[in-house]
């Protein structure tokens, strides 16, 4: 996982590198953006799955259920998105939408400011990408499905452009990965939250 976000990370850098939106990324944002207003308040809320306090958030659900690991891994998602995102903005040096967009339409959202990444795409895909490792399938796959409808709220409200969530979306399965690295999250892969740990389970099998 950690390779595929780096590598989908480095060609959406590559290809918004120049600044400037191209034809097919701006009819992938217009189709988003474009579509109809009832939809604004459905994806205003969305978009609030992506703040900063987010991952904090989880992480005191992970305590209740006491997934030590996965709530340390959830509270480190932060800084490495505050430390990620910089780094991605000194790389990529583009303006939003309202800026590289023709007719682009914005909803409560800056017209100016650095676009690449999606801060908000980076949290939400990282929580996501943590939680597919410890959750059941069918669960997991809720969160994943959570981070995309906050990647589409991000494009339809007009804060971003594709590429800046795809790329924020890396970011935060990178960091996921790397935090499984460290912290082992995946060492109750698949078993429900509520569901105790046996403390020789947590030891390991006894040694002979």
């Amino acid at each position: 996982m950690l390779a595929a976000s780096l590598a989908v990370f480095a060609g959406c850098a590559v290809i918004a590198a120049d600044g400037r939106a191209g034809p097919a990324e701006r009819a992938v944002f217009h189709a988003v953006n474009g579509l109809p207003g009832w939809l604004y308040r459905p994806m205003l809320a969305a978009q609030y799955l992506g703040v900063l306090a987010m991952p904090l958030v989880v992480a005191a659900g992970a305590l209740v259920w006491r997934r030590w690991r996965l709530a340390a891994a959830l509270v480190l998602v932060v800084p490495c998105k505050l430390v990620l995102e910089r780094v991605a903005k000194l790389l990529v040096q583009r303006q939003r939408p309202g800026t590289t967009v023709p007719d682009a339409i914005l909803r409560g959202v800056p017209r100016h400011g650095l676009s690449f990444t999606s801060g908000h795409a980076i949290i939400t895909f990282a929580i996501a990408g943590l939680l597919v490792l410890v959750l059941p399938r069918r669960w997991g796959a809720l969160a994943v499905a959570l981070a995309v409808c906050n990647g589409l709220a991000r494009v339809y409200l007009g804060a971003h452009n594709p590429l800046d969530v795809v790329g924020g979306a890396a970011i935060g399965l990178a960091i996921a990965a790397v935090l499984d690295m460290i912290l082992d999250v995946a060492r109750n892969r698949g078993r429900p939250l509520w569901q105790h740990v046996p403390a020789r389970e947590k030891r390991g099998p006894p040694r002979r």
